[in-house]
This record gives C-alpha cells, sequence and structure tokens, in this order.
C-alpha cells in the first residue's frame, strides 16, 4: 500500500524521482512499469500497470453513449501514457500531461493504497487548506463506513 506525503523535484526533462519505499512496492507490483493519467483534481495519478489494467477495463466497460462516462474514459484512458522506472529510479512525465495538470518544478507525491498522485506542491497546498475549513463527519462519508471516528 501506498501511505505518505513526500515533496519530490521535477527537472528540467520532466522527470521526478520515485522515493525508494515507493520504488520497492513499484517494482514487486508491476515490475517497475507503470501508468501516469490525469484526475479531476488537476492531478496525476500514477498505477502500477497491472492495477491500471483493472482500472482500464472497469472505465473502458462504462456505457460511451452516457456523456459523463465518455467524459472520464476520455480523461483517465486518453490521456494515459505508460513509463517505466528508469535506472536512477525515475519517471519521465509527458509535457503534455504536465501542461494539463499545471505542474511545476516542486510537487507533492500523494500515497492513496493502490496508486500515487502527483500534486503541483502549490495546488496540494491549497487543496488541503481548503479541506481543512470543513471538519469530517460521519454524514460526509458513504454509509458502509458506518460511524467511522476520526
Amino acid at each position: 500500500m501506498f501511505r505518505g506525503a513526500t515533496k519530490v523535484t521535477v527537472d528540467d526533462k520532466g522527470r521526478v524521482v520515485v522515493p525508494t519505499r515507493h520504488r520497492t512496492l513499484l517494482a514487486a507490483r508491476g515490475e517497475g512499469r507503470l501508468v501516469v493519467t490525469a484526475d479531476r483534481d488537476k492531478c496525476l495519478l500514477i498505477y502500477p500497470a497491472p492495477d491500471w489494467e483493472q482500472i482500464e477495463q472497469q472505465v473502458m466497460n462504462l456505457p460511451s453513449l452516457h456523456p459523463r462516462s465518455y467524459e472520464l474514459q476520455h480523461l483517465l484512458v486518453g490521456r494515459a501514457s505508460e513509463v517505466e522506472i528508469d535506472g536512477h529510479g525515475r519517471i519521465g512525465l509527458s509535457t503534455e500531461l504536465r501542461e494539463f495538470v499545471q505542474l511545476d518544478r516542486s510537487a507533492m507525491l500523494i500515497g492513496q493504497g493502490k496508486r500515487l498522485e502527483l500534486w503541483d506542491e502549490a495546488r496540494w497546498n491549497e487543496h488541503c487548506a481548503e479541506w481543512a475549513k470543513t471538519p469530517l463527519s460521519g454524514t460526509d462519508l458513504p454509509a458502509q463506513f458506518g460511524a467511522l471516528s476520526l
């Protein structure tokens, strides 16, 4: 499971060094093969290739005549790119993905269970500040979580 937040730097060639703790898990899950795609929140989603394949299949099974499904297919699958971790532990991010999410030099790599999220650091800080304004209550969560105490 990916967890935790790490400040990372996007170099001039659009590469990010993946922290060792995540690299080890990525190597075990997908032999260093990853899929990077865009999210509606203007961050990048990074999946080990086998985990991505399951998600891609679910997304592509949505009815393409439904406008929201169609948009989701274009966003997630249409912007997806396959990458590999190089010998220095870096992944290369396409110019198109970096521009779409407005990813600058300073970024945050956020562990989210089966995936990583890569946020522009300023945008990440804005989101955290916004989330902190509203305390989380049990009614904010889906019913299957019951009375989750945070």
